[in-house]
């Protein structure tokens, strides 16, 4: 006799499991706990089998049946419905494996030995509000252009077109490491070139009047805060580099007696030299004695980790700087191409070398670390010397035939 919804509802747990069967296989196991099971008995090849149809009452006897009805349509066709659901598990593991988000998750973490932590963070934040809630789920095998640009568009649309540019160019990064690990054939953002507009660029701000230079320096010198930050605002306009290769500066990779600074450029993956005015030896003997014993120059309040990358920018604007206008921890950088060039009529190649950037193969000056060396101890001891000069006050007048 078919089973009804009362007698189900009113079934009471017994001391041993035990079934209340309705029709054509289909059949209600009850547990001494109370727990009531859906269960389908079929054979297959002359084997039986059991197959799961959930629980009750969250499946009711109605969609039970309709459960069972669709897994005897298998059996008519010769499908095993037990291993039909394991292959559709399958599927739907391997779809969730080959997701864009648990891809680029991936890809971030592979990448992230070779990124600033806070660069890392601001990524993953950014996919994780702007991409992920709306195509993280999709296979990646099965994103579109229009798919993507439509993602990005809803960026651009709240007025964030840098966010759009930036997301769209770590969208892509994560197809390409998809397709180098083999789960995708090809990225669908060149095809979208010039679907957003490109963004209006901002550069920096910095500080390249000398007369504003050698205020800033004074500031820097009456700096009330942490010796080791008054130190790094001493020490960052004499080897302009970039903020993070600054703050995350390490003692072994100092040999003070060779008045060099050898470290590795994750931006260009090179290794880079700078050479240290006689200046910039002096105030990291003096910091030896303070952080000499640790891994960093520059060390936070935690010793074990550099300090922060706001740490130079707070410092500024402690000074008195406003960061958004004026100057900034990079813009020494600025500073010092521009006033090296303009001033200082330093050869450009030389400036561009000693900032790490990849000069143009049309002059013939690709970057290495130790090209044009001679010209860069000359330029960086004559930029010290200046920087002095500008913050004692004189008036400097530079000789044009100095160039190195």
């Amino acid at each position: 006799m078919p089973l009804t919804d009362t007698a189900i509802r009113t079934a009471k747990p017994a001391e041993k499991p035990y079934k209340l069967a309705d029709e054509k296989g289909l059949f209600l196991l009850l547990n001494p706990n109370g727990s009531k099971w859906w269960r389908l008995k079929f054979r297959v090849d002359g084997k039986e089998k059991l197959l799961s149809l959930g629980t009750y009452p969250e499946i009711g006897l109605k969609k039970a049946r309709e459960e069972r009805d669709k897994a005897r349509t298998m059996l008519a066709e010769g499908i095993d419905p037990s291993q039909h659901r394991k292959a559709a598990k399958a599927t739907r593991e391997l779809l969730a494996a080959n997701s864009f988000e648990v891809i680029c998750r991936e890809w971030l973490e592979y990448k992230r030995s070779n990124i600033e932590e806070a660069q890392y963070k601001k990524a993953l934040a950014r996919l994780e509000k702007d991409v992920f809630p709306w195509m993280g789920k999709r296979p990646i095998t099965d994103i579109t252009a229009p798919e993507v640009l439509a993602v990005l568009r809803r960026i651009d649309e709240r007025g964030a077109r840098y966010t759009a540019h930036k997301a769209k160019s770590e969208i892509s990064q994560c197809f390409r490491y998809a397709i180098a690990t083999g789960r995708a054939e090809r990225d669908p953002c060149p095809d979208l070139k010039g679907a957003i507009p490109a963004p209006k660029t901002e550069n920096l701000p910095s500080i390249t009047e000398p007369a504003h230079v050698g205020e800033l320096l004074r500031a820097i010198d009456g700096f009330q805060g942490t010796f080791v930050v008054k130190c790094a605002l001493e020490i960052a306009p004499r080897v302009f580099t970039r903020p993070g290769e600054l703050r995350k500066a390490e003692w072994a990779s100092f040999d003070l007696d060779k008045a060099e600074w050898r470290y590795f450029v994750t931006k260009t993956k090179t290794e880079h030299l700078v050479p240290l005015a006689s200046q910039v030896v002096a105030a990291l003997r003096e910091l030896h004695a303070l952080t000499g014993h640790g891994r960093y120059v520059f060390p936070g309040r935690d010793p074990q980790k550099p300090m922060s990358d706001a740490a130079v920018n707070a410092a500024l604007r402690r000074m008195g700087y406003d960061t958004k206008t004026e100057i900034t921890g990079h813009g020494f950088r600025a500073m010092a191409r521009t006033i090296l060039h303009e001033e200082l009529h330093q050869k450009p190649e030389v400036i561009e070398h000693q900032l790490a950037h990849q000069v143009s193969d049309a002059l013939g000056t690709a970057y290495n670390r130790t090209k044009f060396l001679k010209e860069r101890k000359a330029m960086m001891q004559l930029w010290a010397d200046y920087l002095d000069k500008l913050k004692a006050g004189a008036e400097v007048i530079p000789l044009h035939g100095s160039a190195a």
